[in-house]
């Protein structure tokens, strides 16, 4: 296996392309480390995004203004004052995105507009300073060296290379910067909940500056059992060379430790009849493990004014491993649908592994052709991936109610006993145990791009641009399946996806927009035959309006889309194959968005969105041993039609120290929770209160209480037995030093 260990030719590609290659994410206007002082940065109208160090790239150097899609962003400041450490809880704040399966606990995914990729296969996708952060198995992503949150949305996502139509969410990590500064924060909170975080910036020289930043976090549950344990490690290094010449060095290390959480089993609609505290796995399992380390290399030079290059190259592995308990599907070997109190589990052990590098170089100018000013955007990107999996498992037998608790590794759902008999084997070569795949997957993938904005008038503006895809995959089943094909299985697609899109300003303020784009994204993995599936192809139509204040405390945009998608994968609808997938064919999302960000007087700021996202299957599938089908205009799993959230704070003083306290509602409505079933998860309705106030220059105490009313509900589902309640009220305290 050549997962962690990288070839020779592979370095040299690497060596090469670090002087040939960069890192994305969109910005209006470059602020040169050192230059800008961070109360100046946090007081900039919000039509200036502001990223303290390099500028980034993929969409170009614009206003938000005008650019013809949705982009929100949330700011370092929003994500301190709500407590926020955890990339998806971030992503509620954002309209059109949805909790989705997270395979116990072990990492984010999510949906952006209805559509995410292979959800129930591998983690969602996002970037890290345009880097694929979220390909292979890093578990759930840390807030301790994020600067911003971007969140582009629409079909021109295409353009970053497997972007899903709906949307594309790109990670900024703080930078260093030639001005010492810091802070250290401890974090305590309900169920044992302890975190200690810190960040320190200092230049070395007049050309070199070195940032690092961490945390380890210790917390126990509100289910029973269950316990994180997690460290994050980024320093980082930038060097500037020349005047418009800077070269950055990003170190990511992190290492986690998670208890297997599967949620609880949900019988005839009864939402109520266990605890949410309810753990029915086993704690002698222990927690997975999760290593993850990347580096990231960027190199961006200015020629002019009017010219710049970007260059960059990252390299990334991850490593997952550990055994878990998972309730058996199959009603045939489930005696829960018989006595309604005992489950049967599979013990299943998992071991992935995951290497990627990335090259990218990007070209950016200015000029006029015939008066008319032009915003060129040229690039090229490389992605090597390498993915190494391994699940086995012990499975209990078709039921009678002659076997023992030890026979069928069943619980007891109302009185569970921990530890009651021996676990039957979970990995190859144990009594019992069975491979339910291993197989061996590398993928090559090479892309250009480009696009321009053409200026037809001081009010007018038009995009033109695409990309063009050249993919290979290689398969390699180690568990050969009993029908017989390739082995390995390779594929080989080109594709070329273009996008274009319009603006006009009928007013200084006010943006009309609209875009159209296709999209291509490789899938990973293959079907319980061990076939490959065919990239995903998207198409897709947006229209909105942008509303930004002139002094820019004011930002408000109204988008509506619709989104066609086919070769689409989603959970395999037959329970022998559980934790597997299946192409399904075609999807449709369709929806009305709508986000607002305002700094009003009196120190009161809003932040608020809504969407309608009615995202549904257009093809019918059926599992040919099980019948299961799915339908057209059947919803996709766990999107739900209507969300939203509202979050007021206010700012004011206190004697002479600042203080803040403020409220927030957040609404998810009913949901699909298993595909090819009329399971729905309930609807809720959050509520959320903060505060915090400065007790020095230097020292801030701030908390926040999440699930005030202690409502009862459930964040996301694979099945009806793998259903994962959400928290109860929660509180937590920060004490936070700058120096």
């Amino acid at each position: 296996m050549n997962v962690m260990k990288t070839s020779a030719g592979r370095l040299i590609a690497f060596g090469f392309l670090s002087t040939a290659v960069t890192a994305p994410a969109w910005s209006q206007q470059t602020v040169r480390t050192g230059e800008a002082d961070p109360q100046e940065v946090a007081d900039r109208p919000e039509d200036d995004i502001i990223v303290s160090g390099q500028r980034q790239a993929y969409v170009g150097d614009f206003p938000m203004r005008d650019v013809p899609q949705s982009i929100q962003s949330i700011k370092p400041a929003t994500l301190r004052d709500l407590g926020i450490t955890r990339l998806e809880n971030a992503l509620d704040l954002v309209s059109g995105i949805a909790h989705l399966n997270d395979f116990g606990g072990l990492w984010e995914s999510y949906s952006v507009r209805g559509f995410a990729g292979d959800a129930n296969n591998v983690p969602s996708g996002f970037l890290v300073n345009g880097f694929n952060g979220g390909r292979g198995f890093s578990g759930p992503r840390d807030t301790s060296s994020v600067e911003r949150i971007d969140v582009l949305k629409g079909p021109t996502s295409a353009l970053f290379g497997r972007g899903e139509p709906g949307g594309t969410v790109n990670i900024i990590t703080k930078k260093p910067e030639f001005k010492r500064s810091g802070y250290a924060q401890l974090q305590v909170g309900s169920f044992d909940n302890y975190r200690i975080e810190g960040d320190f910036t200092t230049p070395l020289s007049d050309t070199f500056a070195v940032r690092i930043n961490g945390a380890y976090h210790d917390a126990k549950s509100y289910r029973d059992e269950v316990e994180t344990k997690k460290i994050f490690l980024t320093p980082s290094l930038l060097w500037r060379p020349a005047s418009g010449t800077t070269v950055s060095y990003e170190l990511e290390f992190a290492s986690q430790d998670i208890v297997f959480d599967r949620g609880i089993p949900i019988l005839d609609g009864d939402f109520d009849r266990l605890p949410r505290s309810r753990f029915l796995g086993e704690p002698s399992d222990g927690p997975f493990r999760i290593d993850v380390l990347g580096h990231q290399l960027q190199l961006q030079h200015d020629f002019s004014d009017r010219w710049s290059l970007l260059l960059g190259a990252g390299h990334r592995t991850t490593h997952i491993r550990g055994t878990g308990q998972y309730p058996e599907l199959v009603r045939s070997r489930q005696p829960l649908f018989v006595d309604g109190r005992t489950l049967a589990r599979q013990r299943r052990y998992t071991n992935h592994r995951s290497e990627n590098l990335i090259g990218r170089a990007e070209l950016t100018g200015r000029f006029d052709v015939a008066g008319l000013g032009n915003t060129l955007v040229v690039g090229a990107d490389y992605d090597y991936f390498e993915l190494d999996q391994l699940t086995s498992r012990s499975r209990p037998p078709i039921y009678n109610p002659a076997l023992s608790l030890e026979q069928i590794n069943g619980i007891d759902i109302f009185n569970p006993v921990y530890g009651a008999f021996p676990q039957p084997g979970d990995r190859p070569g144990l009594p019992g145990a069975e491979i339910v795949f291993s197989r061996n997957e590398r993928d090559h993938s090479w892309g250009t791009y480009f696009y321009d904005q053409i200026d037809l008038a001081p009010w007018l503006k038009v995009r033109v641009g695409g990309r063009y895809d050249e993919f290979r995959q290689r398969l390699f089943n180690r568990q050969p399946p009993n029908r017989i094909i390739p082995n390995p299985a390779r594929q080989h697609v080109r594709r070329f996806s273009p996008q274009g899109g319009i603006v006009v300003q009928p007013t200084e303020t006010v943006s009309l927009y609209g875009s159209y784009g296709r999209g291509f994204r490789p899938n990973n993995g293959a079907n319980s035959r061990g076939e490959t599936f065919s990239p995903e192809l998207s198409e897709a139509y947006e229209a909105g309006v942008k509303y930004i204040s002139r002094d820019g405390r004011i930002t408000a945009s109204l988008a509506a889309y619709t989104t066609d998608k086919s070769n689409i994968l989603t959970a395999d609808p037959n329970p022998a194959n559980s934790g597997l997938v299946v192409a399904v064919g075609s999807a449709r999302s369709r929806g009305i968005e709508f986000d607002l960000n305002a700094r009003l007087p009196n120190g009161f700021n809003v932040i608020a969105a809504y969407a309608y996202t009615d995202a549904f299957w257009t093809d019918e599938f059926r599992d040919p041993d099980f019948a299961l089908p799915i339908l057209p205009g059947d919803p996709l799993i766990n999107v739900p039609k209507h969300s939203g959230n509202i979050l007021v704070t206010k700012d004011f003083t206190i004697g002479e120290r600042t203080a803040m306290i403020g409220a927030g509602v957040q609404y998810i409505d009913k949901r699909l929770g298993e595909t090819g079933t009329a399971f729905t998860l309930p609807a809720a309705t959050l509520v959320k209160v903060l505060a915090g106030v400065d007790l020095t220059d230097r020292l801030r105490v701030s908390g926040n209480i999440d699930n005030l009313f202690n409502e009862r509900w459930f964040s996301s589902s694979y099945a009806a037995l793998w259903t994962m309640p959400g928290a109860p009220r929660t509180a937590m305290a920060r004490l936070h030093y700058r120096f």
